[in-house]
């Protein structure tokens, strides 16, 4: 058995590899026809590899814990387009290369949003990414040679969907502008991006002061997008004088 568990899993049978026994005493004890067998082999490795590729897409999608739509509370930002929100959810800029762009203050939810978006691709089979524009950066400008840096950046452009998260928190310097154009330039009108930002557009410059690309960043990545802007006041805000308001409303009322 030993044997033939190994020319299983040399030619790549790696369920039924792991499952030979098992497999072998249901198709006895159902008196299935060599046909038989042969259709629940192949319905199962299908299933195993389908199963495989989903966890390593979850797992290269690097996706931390988040919280999913059920959670999101519609009702209270004061300016918010659901219908394009779910329209982005349900994945309908992806056939068409589009970018989609959430544009709103910290803690109205715009990043769960968007690793939902990036959580859907994964489950309907794409290669998708979650990074914030910190990392993303610190990751190109440390390589360490112009083939290195060329690898990472065909690596970014190759990924079906790329969300860039937190673009406008910080401020980078002139090289840092043009390694992210140098992204935006490869996907553009081949691969979508899903992109949060808390600033307006006419605000970009100030994130990468002296850089020349800007305008033309910011080209590229709105000619095929579906802007989003939400509005409103934080729900970390309004939770935490929920919490402040609850002691004290059981203190009033021993």
């Amino acid at each position: 058995m030993s044997d033939i568990r190994d020319g299983l899993k040399g030619i790549g049978l790696r369920h039924l590899c792991e499952n030979v026994e098992d497999i072998i005493a249901l198709a006895t004890k159902r008196r299935w026809s060599p046909m038989q067998l042969l259709e629940y082999i192949v319905e199962q490795e299908a299933k195993d590899r389908a199963r495989r590729s989903l966890e390593r897409r979850a797992k290269r999608s690097r996706l931390s814990t988040f919280k999913s739509m059920a959670d999101f509370d519609w009702s209270w930002p004061k300016k918010l387009n659901r219908k394009a929100i779910e329209s982005a959810l349900a994945l309908d800029f992806m056939p068409d290369n589009r970018n989609v762009v959430l544009i709103a203050p910290q803690g109205l939810g715009k990043t769960m949003i968007a690793k939902n978006i990036v959580h859907n691709a994964v489950l309907t089979g794409y290669q998708a990414l979650f990074v914030t524009a910190a990392d993303l950066l610190l990751d190109l400008s440390a390589q360490e040679s112009a083939r290195a840096l060329d690898r990472r950046l065909k690596y970014y452009a190759g990924i079906g969907c790329l969300c860039i998260d937190e673009l406008g928190y910080l401020s980078y310097d002139v090289r840092n502008a043009d390694l992210l154009f140098r992204v935006v330039a490869m996907r553009y009108e081949r691969k979508s991006m899903v992109l949060t930002t808390n600033l307006r557009f006419a605000e970009w410059p100030t994130i990468f002061p002296g850089a020349a690309c800007t305008i033309a960043l910011i080209d590229r990545i709105v000619h095929h997008a579906n802007i989003i802007p939400i509005e409103g006041d934080s729900y970390r805000l309004r939770d935490a004088k929920m919490k402040r308001i609850a002691p004290e409303s059981a203190d009033a009322n021993p």
